[in-house]
């Protein structure tokens, strides 16, 4: 029966979110940088693969509870929602409001459920996966400060509240990251530095909503550039790591190294426009183009990777008959 309900791209693992993720956030670096058409290739590869992981993820949920819920209780899942806000966010870029309000609802409605299943199996020490709790909690700000001057200033507020959930959030995953993963992790240790680089835009993407003035203003001016320049920090850290303990095997987990590779150049060039910072903005080139170097052996190692399709349920065929 599960063979049937299950399509065989229901057997990617949930890590395989992060390519989304890695995708889109490349396509709203290239969308800041003017390079329309490359943006918009990144783009609809990225919805693509989007719209294949949520098929399989839905009918491995009605086909297989068991499995579902086994993939759904690991930090990878949380990519889900990530991806979605990441998807969402690219939406608004492009002017498509509805759409980008209803991958919000969905990655809100997404979001309590894969938070509260991975948070509860929390153990005393992460590896670096763990992140994706403060990353989806991020995307939800980032997403919701976008669509706020569109949609009202409460959804301002409410990114400003899950925008300190997710500060909360990475202090605690950070309590317990085993740091020695900088120099044998298999990639995902860079959400370490994903985490605040997602931290950083969604900072700058309230400073940009025009909702706060004043103290409140200048309060999230600071903190922005704080939680940018503790996400370089961790950019040379982790880079550091990979100089001294070269890793160029593929693992589905390097996507969450492109991701960070990525959001780092685009928290870097938001933030360059928002806070008057013009040299950000040369800083978020040389890194986007540094993203999409890193993206290509990603996409290989992807494609190599991908699994068979599954053979169908059904009869077996006869065996050839003799002349």
């Amino acid at each position: 029966m599960t063979e049937r309900c299950a399509p065989w791209w229901a057997d990617l693992p949930p890590a395989t979110g992060a390519a989304v993720m890695a995708t889109g956030t490349l396509s709203v670096g290239l969308h800041l940088t003017g390079y329309a058409v490359l943006s918009l290739v990144a783009f609809a590869l990225a919805a693509a693969l989007w719209v294949v992981l949520a098929y399989g993820f839905a009918a491995l949920f009605l086909g297989d509870r068991g499995r579902w819920r086994g993939k759904a209780g690991t930090p990878p899942a949380l990519t889900a929602v990530a991806a979605t806000t990441v998807l969402g966010v690219r939406c608004a870029l492009l002017g498509a409001v509805p759409p980008a309000v209803a991958l919000l609802l969905l990655a809100a409605v997404l979001w309590p459920g894969l938070l509260a299943s991975v948070v509860r199996r929390l153990p005393r020490r992460v590896p670096g996966a763990m992140f994706l709790i403060c990353v989806a909690t991020q995307g939800l700000a980032v997403l919701a400060a976008v669509l706020a001057p569109a949609v009202g200033d409460w959804l301002a507020r409410a990114a400003l509240a899950a925008f300190a959930l997710g500060l909360v959030l990475y202090v605690v995953v950070l309590a317990r990251f085993e740091l020695r993963q900088v120099v044998t992790g298999a990639g995902d240790h860079w959400i370490a530095g994903g985490a605040m680089a997602i931290s950083a835009l969604a900072g700058s993407r309230l400073l940009a909503s025009g909702v706060w003035s004043g103290g409140t203003a200048a309060a999230l001016r600071i903190t922005d550039l704080v939680l940018l320049a503790l996400a370089l920090a961790w950019y040379a850290v982790l880079l550091g790591g990979e100089i001294v303990r070269p890793r160029p095997v593929y693992d589905v987990r390097r996507w969450a190294t492109v991701f960070p590779l990525a959001m780092t150049a685009v928290a870097a060039l938001s933030t360059a426009t928002v806070a008057a910072v013009p040299w950000l903005g040369a800083l978020g080139h040389v890194l986007l183009w540094i993203a999409v170097a890193a993206w290509f052996p990603a996409a290989y190692g992807l494609c190599r990777t991908l699994p068979r399709p599954r053979p169908r349920a059904g009869r077996r065929p006869e065996p050839p008959q003799m002349p």
